[in-house]
C-alpha cells in the first residue's frame, strides 16, 4: 500500500524522513506530489536507503481550466504520476476527462461538487478520483460532518459508476502520516469496507507501476509494445 505525501518545501517533513516513517508503519512505497521536493536521484537513494518505493509526482493546482491545459504537457513526461487538484466544478470537469491525469484530487474540496456526469468521465478515461482522508482525520465539529457527507456521496457515485479511485491522508508531516490499518479503521469507521479501502491504497502503486511500464524501452509509443522484430534490428 502507498500514501501520497506532501513533502517539503511545501510540506514540513522531507521525503527522505517521510520514507523512514512510510517503512516503520508498513508502506510499500509513498507518492512525493511536489515538484520542488524530489530530483529523481533523490527518489533512487532515498528509496534504496529505506527500503520502500518512492515515486515521483506532480499536483497540479491552479485557478482554471486553461490554466491547467498547459501544466498537462509540460509535466506529464517529468513526472511518474501526475495529479490535478480539483475543488471547482470546471476543474473537476476538466481533469476527469483528461487521459493524461493519474488522479483528481480534493474533487469536494472548496466550491466542488461530483455528479454521475463527470463519474462517467472517470471511468471512462481512468482518471483516479481521490478519498481525502484528511478533512475526516484533521477537522471537527460542522466541517467535519461536511467532509463525512461528501466522502460518502463520492463513493456511491464511484461504485455506481465503477470509477477508479485512490485513498489518501494527505500527510504534511511525517507526524500526521498514519499505518495502513490505522487508514483502513478511519474508513470503517466512515462506512466504507476494509477491502475498498485498501484497494484505494494500493491503486497509487499500480498507476505507478502502469506508468513506468509505458515510459520503457517497451513501448515504442503509448499503446504500442515493442515486439521481437523491433527488437532483434
Amino acid at each position: 500500500m502507498y500514501e501520497a505525501i506532501h513533502a517539503a518545501p511545501e510540506g514540513r517533513s522531507t521525503a527522505a524522513r517521510f520514507a523512514h516513517a512510510a517503512s516503520e508503519y508498513g508502506f510499500e512505497g509513498i507518492v512525493v506530489r511536489d515538484d520542488a521536493a524530489l530530483e529523481e536521484d533523490d527518489a533512487e537513494r532515498i528509496a534504496e536507503r529505506y527500503g520502500v518505493d518512492v515515486v515521483r509526482g506532480t499536483e497540479i493546482r491552479v485557478d482554471g481550466p486553461q490554466r491547467a491545459s498547459g501544466h498537462l504537457g509540460n509535466r506529464r513526461e517529468e513526472h511518474t504520476l501526475l495529479a490535478l487538484r480539483g475543488g471547482t466544478n470546471e476543474l473537476n470537469r476538466f481533469a476527469v476527462e483528461q487521459v493524461r491525469v493519474d488522479v483528481l484530487t480534493r474533487p469536494m474540496a472548496g466550491d466542488g461538487d461530483f455528479n454521475h456526469v463527470l463519474a462517467k468521465a472517470a471511468a471512462r478515461n481512468g482518471v483516479r478520483v481521490e478519498f481525502d482522508l484528511s478533512r475526516v482525520l484533521r477537522l471537527a465539529g460542522g466541517p467535519r460532518v461536511q467532509a463525512l457527507s461528501d466522502m460518502r456521496k463520492l463513493r456511491e457515485l464511484v461504485t455506481q459508476y465503477d470509477a477508479p479511485y485512490v485513498v489518501s491522508a494527505s500527510p504534511e508531516s511525517h507526524l500526521q502520516l498514519r499505518a495502513p490499518r490505522e487508514l483502513i479503521a478511519v474508513g470503517e469507521q466512515v462506512g466504507f469496507p476494509a477491502d475498498w479501502t485498501e484497494h484505494g491504497l494500493r491503486e497509487w502503486g499500480r498507476i505507478a507501476e502502469r506508468n513506468r511500464e509505458i515510459a520503457s524501452e517497451s513501448f515504442m509509443e503509448p499503446g504500442v509494445r515493442r515486439g521481437r522484430y523491433e527488437e532483434d534490428r
